[in-house]
């Protein structure tokens, strides 16, 4: 590409080359919230177990509609049904055991009730507001495939089955380090030139999301010396090492060079806008295996634009989990003016969503110091190199609610 730089597609490749998955552990299901599943789960049982009413009314014959039935027997959820005795009605609650002989249920409200006797309507269909056995899930179905996160519903499906150990992908370990002598931790006063850190609680919470276990947070001193010590007590912590800042090409920006010591460099500048100096690359570990290492400009929009663009599909690899491969992509209609030079620009935008379709709203300043348009950002609308974009124009954003 123009001017040396490379494309987030080629930055992708690099960063994912010879990614090898996580290991297996079993933990419980009640812990097992967000954890992705490292085997497939079949199914132990039929769900539901068997026939039950869809609702509060009367089980009975679909042949017997029409008639005043005598009512033999009270079901409630979780009470056994005994045979329905012919010519007769249950009185049954939702949840209840359709009772044999029986193979519809009448709602309530639509009963005529006269002591131990109820008038069914006529033309009730067989099966009608019944749950029929094995409806959701069938036994030696699969539950759910291997590489699913375990969020609510699918936490469900498996205490559904009485399932209380799953096997799931450990956690990648991410060592977060920031780069900076002008770098101040809240909490710490604050000397003339420097500032407090938001990338490191913002990109702490971006890897948890993403499946992360953040095993090491530091700081890096700005030297040669300690820079190298630091990306070696990294990589001997955590399998993906991670650095905000000192990847530019300031006499006082040092990772690249440590990096390209100590291991490999292979990617630094992008074609993107926010985001050009950004580091892929490989450190060694004491264990012979190499660790991943992402270096994030220190302009916090470029660290939070950059952590979704490279850091989430790292982990969806290291998790062999497919959602995270890629954002979802949403068409939507701009409403704003924008022309890009010869980078694409990730746009923070907000979207809405009404009957014409979705509508993009870019934030009004798109600079990369300017953390506040990423707060109330639900995408990132995607805008080739050389483009002008008008109101009313298509532009392809990527989601960033869709997890």
């Amino acid at each position: 590409m123009a001017d040396g730089l490379q494309s987030v597609e080629a930055a992708l490749a690099a960063l994912l080359d010879g990614v090898v998955t996580t290991a297996a552990e079993e933990l419980a299901v009640e812990s097992a919230a967000g954890r992705v599943l490292a085997e497939a789960v079949i199914a132990r049982l039929d769900v539901p177990g068997f026939d039950n009413s869809a609702m509060d009314g009367y089980a009975l014959n679909h042949r017997d509609a029409g008639q005043w039935l005598p009512v033999s027997q009270r079901i409630a959820a979780g009470t056994p049904a005994v045979p329905l005795a012919p010519g007769s009605c249950a009185r049954i609650f939702t949840g209840g055991e359709l009772p044999p002989g029986a193979d519809c249920v009448v709602m309530q409200e639509r009963v005529e009730v006269d002591g131990d006797r109820a008038r069914m309507p006529e033309g009730l269909p067989a099966g009608d507001n019944v749950r029929r056995r094995g409806r959701d899930v069938r036994t030696g179905a699969s539950l759910l495939p291997a590489g699913e996160r375990l969020e609510a519903a699918a936490l469900g499906h498996l205490a559904g089955q009485g399932i209380t150990e799953v096997m799931v992908r450990r956690r990648p370990r991410v060592a977060l380090l920031s780069t900076g002598d002008e770098i101040v931790d809240p909490g710490q006063p604050l000397a003339p030139g420097q500032l407090y850190n938001s990338n490191r609680p913002m990109l702490k919470r971006l890897l948890e999301r993403f499946g992360a276990e953040v095993a090491w947070v530091a700081s890096v001193p700005d030297s040669r010396e300690a820079t190298l010590d630091m990306l070696c007590q990294a990589a001997e912590r955590a399998e993906v090492v991670i650095t905000t800042g000192g990847v530019s090409v300031g006499e006082e920006d040092h990772v690249k060079a440590a990096l390209q010591t100590l291991g490999r460099l292979d990617l630094w500048r992008l074609a993107i806008r926010p985001g050009k100096p950004l580091a892929l690359g490989r450190l060694p570990r004491p264990d012979g295996r190499e660790a991943h290492f992402v270096g994030l400009p220190g302009n916090p929009v470029s660290g939070f634009v950059g952590a979704w663009l490279f850091l989430r599909p790292l982990m969806g690899a290291l998790l062999a989990c497919p959602a995270l491969d890629a954002l979802p992509r949403l068409a939507a209609r701009a409403d704003f003016t924008t022309t890009t030079g010869p980078r694409r620009h990730y746009m923070r935008v907000a979207l809405a969503f009404g009957e014409q379709g979705i509508v993009a709203s870019a934030f009004r300043d798109q600079n990369s110091a300017v953390l506040s348009s990423c707060v109330g950002a639900d995408a990132l609308a995607v805008v080739p190199a050389d483009t002008r974009i008008e109101p009313g124009d298509r532009v392809d954003c990527l989601w960033l609610g869709g997890e």
